[in-house]
């Protein structure tokens, strides 16, 4: 039986972010270069999509390219950036068919130009579907999106138009990468490894954390609905106590 039927779907995360790890592993694994998991990976993207649209999720952030990725092997980062353009373009058209609308946050500036004209061509094929947005994280990092909003607000205030005492929490949010949406209500890891990696620091302030063993390849729907089901088991208090909770 799936684990699906345990789950209450009226009180299901609208936005869950994941950290794709463990697609280097994987391929290990199974005696094959680390590209080769990443191109399975894609596999489980979606999987993991068609789970969400079942639990009515309306905001799936996936971190697909750190900036600390650049680090990599030569080789590797090529493969990816030619992986991600040719997935892009691949999945275009059963994303509009799904009335899903492809977005991305982080610095779009040095990503290859083939890959930023395939990944706007896509945004703006898909700009007017409704039913889940599906947000990459290329070129990004949270410490960056922090600054860069930093800077955004500073420009305002030595432009007149912003005092710095408006300055707050919201003013704040507004120069983030997308400002239009939820915070995270669940954020995923996996491959066991229990670390943030620099990823929307700012927007996981209340996030529910889930890690898992499972390698990226291997993450299915059952495994989402798995993590799901164990978000719905805990109390989100947000600094108040339990009984505050029931009134």
């Amino acid at each position: 039986m799936s684990l699906l039927n345990k789950i209450n779907l009226e009180k299901c995360p609208k936005h869950i972010a994941i950290i794709m790890d463990g697609n280097g592993r994987w391929a290990k694994q199974q005696g094959e270069v680390r590209l080769f998991g990443h191109s399975i990976g894609v596999e489980a993207v979606r999987e993991v999509l068609k789970a969400c649209v079942d639990l009515g999720v309306r905001h799936l952030t996936l971190y697909a390219f750190s900036t600390e990725n650049w680090n990599r092997p030569q080789e590797e980062v090529d493969g990816l950036m030619n992986l991600m353009v040719e997935t892009i373009a691949n999945e275009v058209s059963e994303l509009d068919e799904n009335n899903i609308r492809l977005r991305s946050i982080g610095d779009k500036s040095r990503l290859p130009d083939a890959c930023r004209n395939e990944l706007n061509r896509a945004m703006h094929a898909t700009e007017k579907n409704d039913s889940l947005d599906l947000i990459l994280a290329l070129n990004y990092s949270a410490r960056w999106e922090i600054v860069d909003a930093a800077k955004r607000l500073a420009q305002k205030v030595e432009a007149g138009t912003l005092k710095s005492d408006d300055i707050d929490e919201n003013a704040l949010s507004n120069e983030m990468c997308i400002n239009d949406i939820p915070d995270p209500e669940l954020l995923i890891r996996t491959s066991g490894e229990c670390r943030i990696s620099n990823f929307m620091l700012w927007q996981i302030a209340y996030s529910e954390l889930y890690f898992t063993e499972t390698l990226w390849p291997d993450f299915k729907r059952e495994n989402l609905f798995k993590a799901v089901v164990d978000y719905q088991n805990r109390e989100r208090r947000f600094g108040q106590v339990s009984e505050q909770l029931k009134n």
